[in-house]
């Protein structure tokens, strides 16, 4: 096998700048001022517990919030969002970080799959948006990881585990909707990994955890742009200061709130239609 060798222009090649690949100029931008308006003014009418090492889900009407707060200790939480109408509307992380970036912070929107690809929600506060990016390039609130499972658990480590994040939002789905676990279990995706601490390490590319900087009472809150079922892990990993997909760390329960605002707040929003590509794929 030959081995590849260094050509002379290499440095000029590394020294090409960089293009933004999705210009976000264009896109309709979130009313924030408005949101925030509404959000404090507005009534908490459903409140469940993510407990330690499990799920919870959840349902918000368009047009409403919810708000996630760290409680007890410490603790990430990786959330997974679906149309309430139609579970194959679900949450796209891929276009979501492609979009705003690896981690989102309040003005970010979470986008769903395609062909609908439409805002979901928007995040209107972030307690941790001071943290921004740190010396490793750690940054919180992410969608570049994917949710913790017994599956990569079981090719690293040989053994199972039955309450990893995959797991927890698979039995959670299947609550919400009366489905088995065979049938719940293609719907779970690629998560926000709310309040985690992350980035990719500059020598080896390879994804990094560190301690979230998370402390009980920090919050993350979400307009509902559509009709939301929601469900919510909290992470066997802890604060994901060093290991997860075990009973090792220290956990703590993950609250959820679903907040109502007053009639008339919102002027005359309306929630967001589908994307209107006609999808003809050129054929």
């Amino acid at each position: 096998m030959t081995q590849p060798t260094t050509p002379a222009d290499a440095e000029a090649r590394r020294a090409i700048r960089p293009v933004i690949c999705y210009p976000t100029d264009s896109l309709p931008p979130a009313d924030l001022p408005l949101y925030q308006s509404a959000l404090s003014n507005a009534q908490v009418t459903a409140t469940t517990m993510a407990p330690p090492r499990d799920a919870c889900w959840f349902e918000v009407p368009a047009g409403s919030f919810f708000r996630i707060t760290s409680v007890e200790a410490p603790q990430v939480g990786d959330l997974n969002l679906w149309n309430a109408h139609d579970l194959t509307e679900r949450f796209f992380s891929g276009k979501t970080r492609a979009l705003h970036g690896t981690h989102v912070t309040t003005g970010d929107r979470l986008w769903s799959n395609l062909p609908s690809l439409r805002p979901m929600a928007t995040i209107v506060e972030d307690s941790l948006s001071w943290y921004g990016i740190d010396a490793f390039g750690g940054s919180v609130h992410d969608v570049i990881g994917t949710r913790c499972d017994p599956y990569t658990h079981r090719l690293l480590s040989g053994g199972d585990y039955h309450h990893c994040c995959h797991s927890n939002l698979t039995r959670a789905l299947a609550d919400a909707r009366g489905l088995s676990l065979a049938e719940a279990e293609p719907h779970v995706h690629d998560v926000l990994n709310v309040f985690m601490c992350t980035g990719f390490t500059r020598d080896t590319g390879q994804y990094f955890m560190k301690a979230s900087p998370v402390r009980p009472g920090d919050v993350l809150t979400f307009f509902a742009e559509i009709d939301l079922l929601g469900a919510l892990s909290a992470c066997p990993g802890g604060d994901c200061g060093s290991e997860h997909s075990s009973d090792t760390a220290i956990c703590a329960p993950l609250k959820v709130e679903v907040l109502t605002p007053a009639s008339g707040t919102l002027g005359n929003w309306q929630s967001p239609a589908r994307n209107a590509y006609d999808r003809s794929h050129g054929k």
